[in-house]
């Protein structure tokens, strides 16, 4: 069962939600449980490591949920929240507590960067993405996932999302989802050629998810429309 928590009433997007939130990280069925399925289909966009001691940057990594996925990389973890890092420690996680628009790391020293569903929650899209391509070594691999600037991406992601039990409300700030063009020039302009699809939950196992108490994991698939929720991927020139 999903731990009962009493959250404290926040402005969206405030990251002390986490805090709020940090008994729920490692809870399959709990609250962030479809960031444990997102985790899983973003790891299958990671290349094997190429090298002994490839680095990988998994830019907002929260409490780790990338960690079981991979292998063969020194997996480092930056996020602003503590008590997420101290979770993904526990993984094997080599925790950074850091700014995405300000990565304390050298040009070209991490074989792939992982952005997953830290882009809408960015107040500044253009410098998290210089910086994300800036520590890409060339020839290295960036992988993302986001939301959508769209009607429909934020009619789903909050109006809808926010109606089903348990689900954490007021998380996503719809004024700071990503626009794909602009995603798509930015990481161009730093040399890395993005290609988009679309993804989204498996419509069956989702629905039976809903209705069989928040049990059980949902694959993500790909889907032929961006417009809600989408990857990306790009090799560094």
């Amino acid at each position: 069962m999903p731990s009962a928590l009493v959250q404290v009433k926040r402005p969206r997007n405030d990251v002390g939600q986490y805090d709020d939130l940090a008994a729920e990280w490692w809870d399959p069925d709990g609250r962030f449980a479809m960031l444990h399925w997102l985790a899983k289909a973003r790891a299958a966009m990671v290349p094997p490591a190429a090298r002994p001691g490839a680095v990988l940057v998994d830019v907002g990594c929260g409490a780790g949920l990338l960690a079981p996925h991979l292998s063969g990389y020194r997996h480092i973890g930056v996020d602003l929240v503590a008590s997420a890092l101290k979770q993904a420690a526990e993984r094997g996680v080599r925790p950074v507590r850091a700014d995405a628009a300000r990565l304390p790391f050298a040009d070209g020293s991490a074989d792939v960067v992982c952005a997953g569903e830290i882009l809408e929650h960015v107040p500044d899209l253009s410098t998290v993405v210089a910086e994300v391509c800036r520590v890409l070594r060339p020839g290295g691999t960036l992988v993302l996932d986001t939301l959508a600037d769209t009607a429909l991406s934020r009619f789903v992601a909050v109006t809808l999302a926010e109606c089903v039990p348990g689900v954490p409300k007021g998380i996503h700030d719809p004024a700071l989802f990503v626009n794909r063009r602009r995603l798509v020039a930015e990481c161009a302009r730093h040399g890395v050629p993005l290609r988009l699809r679309g993804i989204r939950p498996a419509v069956p196992s989702l629905v039976r998810w809903i209705f069989n108490g928040r049990k059980g994991e949902v694959p993500i698939v790909p889907s032929r429309s961006t417009a809600i929720l989408f990857q990306g991927r790009g090799v560094k020139r």
